[in-house]
């Protein structure tokens, strides 16, 4: 297959990344559901049968558990553990899709074995960059809501930079905000049309969640979670390459030899 080639755009386009995303997803169906349902749907739907399951056990032990509005938070440690290793599957998926879709993007056929070599090779600094930037785009939301959208759009390429230009966490962070800048607004823009798309595949099945209750409906809200995290990681790999093609006109070629 011989790569893509793009002119160099003169400013960030949601329309492009949106259309580029959606062609990522479309040529490598399988392997891009496949990594998001086993790393965001499945574990999604073992935590909500794990977490239905406890609480039908404390109900029969104790019915009138029902009414305490701390009963989600029994065992905290628990939710702790769970929460750290959700959050470990993410960023996997996240690394896995990144390199992906560059190999796609460059007019290679991608795979699982590949995709999910490099995902686990840039585990730690991942975490690391996902602790990170959820702790400095928290605590500045709690001051201020802007600062806090700022910053963390700011660093919404660190992972794409990180796993293609190999700088470490901080680097990455640092990158990403060069990156970033001057296109923050229209990268706000494509995080609303995405949250949008989100919302209304979750109204689309929401109808049938309500009427399959149990397993059915818990397999459903794991298959959303699964389209959702997918087309976030997808398009925040696609918005590197058009971020680095705006800053620096570099060709998908040019960012693929950094895996030779």
């Amino acid at each position: 297959m011989t790569s893509a080639t793009f002119a160099r755009p003169e400013k960030f386009q949601v329309g492009r990344v949106l259309n580029n995303s959606f062609s990522v997803i479309g040529r490598n169906i399988v392997l891009t559901v496949g990594l998001a349902f086993l790393f965001s749907g499945l574990p999604t739907v073992l935590m909500q049968l794990w977490t239905e399951s406890r609480m039908q056990a404390i109900l029969a032990v104790d019915p009138g558990a029902a009414a305490d509005p701390t009963l989600m938070f029994r065992n905290s440690w628990v939710t702790v553990v769970a929460i750290f290793v959700s959050s470990i599957f993410a960023l996997l998926l996240q690394s896995a899709l990144v390199r992906a879709t560059i190999e796609d993007l460059n007019g290679k056929r991608p795979t699982f074995g590949d995709s999910l070599q490099i995902a686990i090779r840039f585990l730690l600094p991942t975490l690391a960059i996902g602790f990170l930037v959820a702790l400095g785009s928290g605590l500045a939301t709690i001051a201020l809501i802007v600062p806090g959208i700022i910053l963390w759009l700011g660093w919404s390429v660190s992972v794409p930079v990180l796993i293609q230009e190999r700088l470490g966490v901080f680097g990455s962070m640092s990158r990403s905000r060069a990156l970033t800048k001057g296109s923050r607004w229209s990268l706000f823009g494509l995080f609303v049309v995405l949250f949008i798309i989100a919302m209304v595949i979750q109204g689309a099945v929401g109808v049938v969640v309500y009427l399959f209750h149990g397993t059915a409906a818990t397999i459903v809200a794991g298959l959303v979670q699964s389209v959702t995290s997918m087309l976030l990681s997808v398009a925040a790999a696609v918005s590197y390459v058009e971020l680095r093609q705006v800053k620096e006109g570099t060709s998908v070629d040019e960012l693929a030899e950094i895996f030779s």
